[in-house]
């Protein structure tokens, strides 16, 4: 007989499946402090959890005979994932839980902006019979743009053309043949900002996607537009919001989210006519509450009983010997991954990698996460760990392949990681270790090359003619930029060639955009590498 504890509330709906296991006792205990959860915990073989229980590693080490911890919910903040992971302890979350209410809580807010029913409401109920200060627009026949084609956004694109709304949408991630499964038509953030009525966004907030929609954006944006934010506070700037409404360019704004949270009381968004705002209500529904529950219940009972799970989100059990040859090259895989991601402009529909060497005699599938955790982090952020990168990436039809050889081009170990996108670019780039350097990028497309995969470079590339190195190194100069080092890659003389340096710090895009008007030099482009 198994044994879970559930220390935080949680409705006997939403853990219906454990209470009803023949095979699971349920013990509903909540309100302990760390040392009451110390004392007992050691007979349990499950613990669930809301967000008030701090599993700890004093619980975690207590509890002998812990084989899972179910969050039920989306965050794992509050567990010690660390030493979860160490002591062979699944943690579980429940991701999809609050899809639904996301999405319609994004229809309530769309619905709202279009018939200004806040503010109708407020001034009706305060005594003023006021129908001509609100006219409203239909959704019938607009424009809206998705922002983000994952769950959510998904969702929202299937309920939107229920209104006859025609869809517009953008995923880094969204293929031809998805976008016309789902219904929608393939757009850039461009092709949204300058024909979309409506525009709503759905995309995890990266260093990518932070204020994606500001100030130039607005410049040459439809004028009219009403925009909803039901994802993350960032994504939109909101100062660049407040002046494109006052100047007319945007009719309105419904927010659930804020770039500080709560706000001050004295952010404009909180007193401004044309801005609806919620307090982060997105997963606020009894049923997101009770599905997330259920979902993790379902997961807990699987993981007892040793059957096939899901949502896990810390490392999974390697066998010691194989984690020892892996190890060292997890940091490098998320490396290349995250590199070669950057610089592929179109939306990728598989990822290959190809291990050589002596990583072809061991089961790799764990350094294959870290691999398409690098790829899948330049969109999707923070969102994407070692445990659910496979399944992100095949719930957007990317497709990941592993391959292995014996023979490695004069390396120990060598791997080689290729995307391939739907206009049939292909961007590869291979790595290894090298004794006494570390890290090394050894390849890139067809060029070799030699560099430390970290911090800030600068990808060029050119004709190979004379001068070209002096004219990049002079206006980096200029811009005080500090060039630590510097690798350039041809094949032949005088044909197509790369240039990587390795620079000091951030580079400014209008250095870049200065780069390009070299002659003979085609692109400029930052990598980044935390």
């Amino acid at each position: 007989m198994f044994k879970v504890l559930v220390s935080d509330p949680i409705s006997d709906h939403g853990i219906q499946q454990l209470i009803e296991a023949s095979d699971i006792e349920v013990v509903k205990n909540t309100g302990l402090s760390e040392d009451e959860l110390v004392n007992i915990i050691g007979q349990f073989d499950a613990l669930l959890v809301r967000s008030q229980t701090k599993v700890t590693e004093r619980i975690l080490t207590a509890g002998h005979n812990l084989k899972v911890v179910g969050r039920a919910g989306v965050g794992v903040d509050n567990i010690d994932l660390q030493a979860a992971t160490k002591r062979g302890i699944v943690v579980i979350n429940a991701p999809d839980g609050n899809t639904i209410t996301t999405c319609e809580h994004t229809f309530a807010m769309m619905m709202a902006l279009a018939r200004h029913i806040p503010q109708a409401y407020a001034k009706t109920v305060s005594g003023v019979w006021d129908r001509k200060s609100y006219l409203g627009v239909e959704l019938r026949n607009k424009t809206l743009g998705v922002l983000g084609m994952g769950r959510i956004g998904s969702e929202v694109a299937k309920r939107a053309k229920a209104f006859g709304m025609d869809i517009l949408g953008y995923d880094p991630f969204l293929t031809e043949d998805r976008a016309e499964k789902l219904g929608v038509k393939l757009a850039t953030v461009d092709d949204i900002i300058r024909n979309a009525d409506f525009m709503t966004v759905h995309t995890p907030l990266t260093p990518e996607t932070r204020h994606m929609i500001s100030r130039p954006q607005f410049e040459v944006m439809k004028k009219g537009m009403r925009i909803i934010n039901c994802a993350r506070g960032g994504i939109i700037d909101e100062m660049a919001l407040i002046e494109a409404i006052n100047e007319g360019i945007v009719a309105g704004a419904a927010f659930d989210v804020f770039e500080q949270e709560p706000p001050q009381q004295d952010h404009p968004f909180l007193n401004h006519p044309k801005i609806i705002v919620t307090p982060h209500l997105g997963a606020s529904t009894v049923e997101a509450q009770e599905n997330v529950a259920i979902d993790v219940s379902e997961q807990v009972i699987h993981i007892l009983r040793n059957e096939p799970f899901k949502n896990a989100v810390n490392l999974p059990s390697v066998e010691a010997s194989v984690m020892k040859k892996l190890q060292p090259y997890f940091n490098l895989g998320e490396k290349l991954g995250s590199f070669v991601a950057q610089i592929t402009n179109h939306a990728i529909y598989e990822i290959h990698v190809d291990y050589a060497g002596e990583l072809s005699q061991v089961d790799t599938q764990t350094l294959t996460r870290y691999i398409v955790k690098g790829v899948l982090s330049r969109h999707l952020g923070n969102d994407v760990n070692i445990i659910n990168s496979i399944h992100l990436a095949k719930s957007r039809d990317v497709n990941v392949v592993e391959s292995k050889a014996q023979l490695t081009k004069g390396f120990t170990n060598l791997i080689t990681v290729t995307l391939k996108t739907q206009n049939k670019e292909e961007r590869r780039i291979a790595g290894t270790l090298l004794n006494g350097y570390g890290e090394r990028i050894v390849q890139l497309d067809k060029f070799p090359v030699d560099i430390a995969p970290e911090g800030h470079h600068i990808l060029i590339s050119h004709n190979d003619k004379p001068g070209i190195i002096g004219h990049v190194g002079t206006m980096l100069g200029k811009n005080d930029v500090n060039i630590a080092s510097m690798q350039v890659g041809r094949k032949i003389i005088g044909g197509e060639a790369i240039m990587i340096l390795t620079v000091d710090k951030a580079v400014p895009k209008e250095v870049l955009n200065d780069l390009v008007k070299i002659e003979e030099l085609n692109t400029a482009q930052e990598i980044v590498l935390a």
